[in-house]
């Protein structure tokens, strides 16, 4: 299963109830973050679920309001006694970036590893998730993340006993490992039946819809976009400032085929968000807004059925 919880659901400049955005990943007791605006560090501590385990971010682009809280997101890393190491994905121009944002940072007990991505997008892993970062419309270098957790085929216990592996060498064979079976050696592939359906999501913000967007998008079981803007005279600003309103958000979100819109990313003039969710919801119903502490579980999916997913709120965020 994935959590998630959204640290920042703010665009452009922070409010007393909303932060800048980030986005807190986590897998099997393993974590990332998607963007590190002003305020993450303190929604990390809000929330509980630790700063050690954070393997790495994915930064969307080099906008304030996305890696404004990445130098003290090392420096709390440090005091929480980091030794492994911690890697930062990014657009071209990753190294200057972080190299200036890190001006006030002293040597860390940690080693930090840059890696710049292409203009058209890549693939990394982290945390066991698949990530592609894709390019969209923002007028600068800038991703959204499709990531995916896969699954392995079901165990069949039948074909491990016909090939004689004892009951105590299943779990690695379940795991993905190869077992010695007296002379030979036994791989998972012939104990495991074909890969089940995993779970995805993708994470967008700052974009106009674009072709990318709804490539990505497609078929998600979760898909967090940005709702700059609710209201629909405020089209005009959308477009020049290469932003998406509620409704376009979901537009993509019925169009690709996602099962769930998580909204974020909101502009300051938008005060109840929630107040602004008729246009979209009359587009895609259901469409939540995001709110700062907001947490997300996606399970694996029953059969050919969708991932479940619950959503609540840290109390006293």
């Amino acid at each position: 299963m994935i959590d998630l919880c959204l640290l920042g659901t703010g665009g452009t400049l922070p409010l007393p109830d909303r932060a800048l955005s980030s986005l807190y990943v986590r897998v099997n007791g393993r974590a990332m973050l998607v963007d590190c605006g002003e305020g993450t560090q303190v929604g990390i501590r809000r929330l509980g679920w630790g700063f050690r385990c954070l393997e790495g971010v994915a930064l969307t682009h080099f906008h304030g309001d996305h890696v404004t809280g990445l130098a003290g997101l090392l420096l709390s890393l440090e005091k929480a006694g980091k030794e492994e190491p911690f890697d930062i994905y990014g657009p071209t121009g990753l190294k200057r970036v972080v190299e200036g944002l890190c001006v006030i940072v002293p040597k860390l007990s940690f080693p930090v590893r840059l890696h710049e991505l292409p203009l058209g997008g890549g693939t990394f892993e982290m945390i066991g998730l698949d990530i592609r970062a894709f390019p969209v419309d923002h007028g600068i270098p800038c991703y959204g993340f499709r990531m995916k957790l896969p699954r392995k085929g079901a165990f069949d216990p039948e074909k491990a006993k016909a090939l004689k592996v004892p009951m105590k060498s299943w779990k690695a064979l379940q795991e993905g490992e190869s077992v010695r079976v007296g002379l030979h050696s036994v791989k998972p592939e012939q104990v495991l039946g074909p890969d089940r359906k995993g779970i995805s999501l993708v994470f967008s913000t700052d974009t106009r819809p674009c072709e990318t967007l709804y490539k990505y998008t497609a078929g998600v079981d979760l898909a967090i976009l940005e709702g700059m803007y609710a209201e629909e005279e405020k089209e005009p600003m959308a477009r020049k400032n290469r932003h998406m309103l509620f409704r376009e958000a979901a537009e993509i979100a019925r169009e690709a085929g996602a099962e769930r819109l998580v909204l974020t990313h909101f502009s300051t003039s938008l005060e109840e968000p929630e107040e602004g969710l008729i246009s979209a919801e009359a587009v895609f119903p259901g469409t939540v807004a995001g709110k700062d502490g907001m947490t997300m579980r996606l399970k694996y999916p029953a059969g050919r059925e969708p991932a479940a997913m619950e959503i609540s709120r840290i109390e006293d965020w």
